[in-house]
């Protein structure tokens, strides 16, 4: 699955919701963000047969959210469930493509990194707190998904280089934030997410790589809304 596939998802998905909740007067709303970030260090096991062989060592992670491309971004589609007597609660659809750079590379090795990306896609559940009178929502959000990483490692200068998508393992995900209605049907919005994501990957030439990344990040995002 390609990023742009991600995205066409996620948001073939919110106007499903939007479709068939209509009736229901239910609140949905597709988002578009991005921001800054980063990632803890982690811990990498694995072995490369036809390159540097069993491997065990800590890693630190850079993100370069805007200074190389491609660049950190993420898409989401939400159902506020209000038409349907839990009023506050939501489901949503996240879609994000973080990405991490080895810094420094392990010794020896010509790539490590997950930048096409560390791709999240996650079922969350939202609660918001309203308050008519005030233009201004905060909201948590809480859930759990998958990690679909593009693997790019090559362990030596002659040995096969992995670079393909792949399904890696479960992904958890929290976010905590505040939307501004501009209007009635668009609203800006600023939060902070976090990500951690359990990837076991297979290496070309019959190795495997197992590392679980955390991301932190401050996103900034823009909301399109309707009932």
């Amino acid at each position: 699955m390609t990023i742009r596939h991600g995205v066409l998802s996620v948001l073939a998905l919110a106007v499903a919701m939007a479709a068939g909740t209509s009736a229901s007067r239910a609140e949905v709303a597709i988002s578009l963000y991005s921001g800054y970030q980063g990632a803890l260090n982690s811990n990498v096991s694995g072995s490369d047969p036809a390159g540097v062989g069993a491997f065990n060592f800590d890693q630190r992670w850079d993100g370069r959210s805007f200074s190389q491309n491609p660049i950190y971004w993420g898409a989401r589609g939400t159902l506020w469930l209000d038409g349907f007597d839990l009023p506050n609660w939501g489901i949503e659809l996240d879609y994000t493509h973080a990405k991490v750079y080895a810094d420094p590379l392990p010794a020896g090795w010509k790539t490590f990194e997950f930048t096409d990306g560390l791709n999240l896609f996650t079922a969350n559940a939202m609660y918001r707190f309203q308050d008519p009178d005030r233009a201004w929502t905060p909201y948590v959000g809480v859930g759990a998904g998958i990690s679909m990483p593009h693997v790019e490692v090559q362990t030596t200068a002659t040995s096969p280089k992995t670079f393909r998508y792949e399904i890696a393992g479960p992904a958890i995900q929290a976010q905590a934030g505040i939307d501004y209605a501009l209007t009635d049907w668009a609203s800006i919005f600023v939060e902070y997410k976090f990500d951690y994501a359990w990837n076991d990957t297979d290496l070309e030439g019959g190795g495997s790589l197992k590392t679980n990344i955390a991301t932190n990040a401050v996103d900034v995002g823009l909301t399109f809304k309707w009932k």
